[in-house]
Parts: structure tokens; sequence; C-alpha cells
């Protein structure tokens, strides 16, 4: 279900910055600090199970519209556009420079750039996402399976198996 909204409301822009603010913070702290680092992700995501890691240059649009289970790992320069919710299961990592995107626009261009739809993401159990995908506003991932890296995500995943390419396709059966 797509849900409409209006880009530069009050309330959008100060949940926004309020991300921005802990995105940095949690981009600065020192990779020793492990409990400092899980300290603002629990800040800054909807809810989190045990053993939350995110590595540099993290970024999100609000951030409380995320929630991931235990044992969470993002690679380096993760993105989610959360203006949806992007619930994300126990045991999944993302490798370096995934895109996950809630968000969409109008293809008509009168005012495209005023607005904007954002449809929820649904990431299952022990998956994993490979380098350099992109996951499309709407999309569901069943549990256990792989997107290779590179891939771009355009239509529902199943349970158990191995997606590539763009758009990405069923390679196999797990």
């Amino acid at each position: 279900m797509k849900t409409y909204y209006k880009r530069g409301t009050e309330e959008l822009k100060k949940d926004n910055i309020r991300a921005h603010e802990l995105t940095q913070e949690l981009n600065s702290t020192a990779v020793e600090e492990i409990e400092k680092k899980e300290a603002v992700i629990r800040s800054l995501f909807g809810s989190v199970g045990k053993n939350a890691s995110i590595e540099h240059n993290f970024h999100c649009d609000l951030g409380y519209n995320i929630h991931v289970g235990e044992n969470f790992y993002a690679g380096y320069n993760c993105t989610i556009l959360d203006i949806a919710e992007v619930i994300i299961g126990d045991n999944c990592m993302l490798g370096p420079n995934v895109g996950i995107y809630t968000a969409g626009h109008s293809i008509e261009p009168k005012d495209r750039n005023k607005s904007g739809y954002a449809m929820p993401i649904n990431i299952g159990k022990d998956v994993w996402v490979g380098g350099n995908c992109l996951i499309l506003p709407g999309i569901a991932i069943g549990d256990n399976s792989i997107i290779a890296a590179g891939s771009v995500v355009t239509r529902d995943v199943p349970s158990n198996v191995i997606m590539a390419g763009n758009p990405a396709k069923i390679l196999k059966s797990i």
C-alpha cells in the first residue's frame, strides 16, 4: 500500500533533522566504542534486537521507521530511506553500499519534487544482501535468501533463493 507524503512539512523536517544528528553521531563514534554506537542505533531506530552493528557512513531519513532483529549488520555506506517502515529480521547482513528505498516520486514532471509516496519493505530472517544492491519500495524478501552483489530488487523475493541481476531474477533455490 502506498502512503503519500508532502516533502518539506514541518514535522518531517524536524524528524529528519533529528535523524541526521543521530546518524552524524553514529558515524563519528570511534570504532572501538561499540556500546556507544549501539546506544545511538537504539536511539535512532524504532526497534533493535541484540548485537546490532553498523559501519561508518550510514544514512537514513527518519530512523524510527527502521526495525531490525538480533545480530543485524550493515556494511559501509548503507542508506535506508525510511519514509515507510523497514523491517529486517534476525541474523541479516547488508554488504557495503546497500540502498533500501521506501520512497518514490510521481512519474509526472509537474510538482514531482514537492511530494512523493512510500511503501514498506520487509526483509525476513537470515538474509544476506550483497554489496551495491538496491531494494526498491514495497519489496518483501523471504527468509534465508541471498541477494547477489550489484542486484536491483524490483519484485518480491521468495524464501530460500539466490537472486541476482538488474532487475534481480532467481538464480537457484537454496
